[in-house]
């Protein structure tokens, strides 16, 4: 498993008119090649009157399934330039179809490039980026006399303090990330004098706004 990555959110979409063709950027994760090619289908039949439906996909820990399609577009013109945002941004297990209704201005080749990798970056843009980071979580139990103590110095560090429950003793469920657990669990019984019962949790991966 990577120690993080960046990916999007689940689904977004945005356009704009560029020399009077409509193009509109479609943006989804997924977890496999047959996710993708669903969703390509989806924008295609929702989109079943439009010029072109374009598309390009990265998927797996390692970007081993890279595709892209011009839908009818000059070879390299659209399918392509889809697909180098994506590798510039970094983004794994992200489908892109971009919608293009032609409004009877020609772009030429260079145009057309700059019009889908540009509506590529607006759509990513409006749907959101994630770091998804995998993270270890631990379950703090202690004294209510040490809450406001721990409270505080976990929220000035760099751990993710995500939820308290408050019953005969307090427990604090935070995520420290993966390769600093041993740094988490000494910094824990050096802020509680030694004085709080540390579990471990789940090992999962956490999503921050990137």
């Amino acid at each position: 498993m990577l120690e993080s990555y960046f990916t999007v959110k689940s689904f977004g979409e945005d356009e704009q008119v560029i020399q009077k063709s409509r193009f509109i950027g479609y943006v989804k994760r997924v977890e496999s090649e047959e996710e993708a090619k669903a969703f390509i289908q989806e924008i295609k039949k929702k989109h079943a009157d439009a010029n072109h439906n374009c598309s390009a996909y990265m998927i797996g820990e390692h970007d081993q399934i890279q595709k892209a399609n011009d839908d009818g577009e000059p070879s390299g013109t659209a399918g392509v330039p889809i697909l180098e945002v994506l590798k510039k941004r970094e983004l794994k297990d992200t489908v892109v179809v971009i919608t293009r209704y032609f409004g009877g201005v020609k772009l030429g080749a260079g145009g057309l490039i700059r019009a889908y990798a540009s509506t590529t970056t607006l759509a990513l843009n409006t749907t959101g980026i994630v770091n998804r980071i995998l993270m270890k979580e631990f379950k703090i139990t202690a004294d209510y006399s040490l809450l406001g103590k721990l409270e505080n110095a976990l929220i000035q560090s760099p751990y993710l303090l995500e939820k308290i429950d408050y019953l005969e003793q307090v427990t604090l469920y935070v995520f420290a990330e993966n390769n600093q657990q041993e740094i988490f669990y000494n910094w824990v019984i050096d802020i509680s004098s030694d004085q709080v019962k540390v579990m471990e949790g789940e090992l999962l991966y956490m999503e921050i706004a990137a």
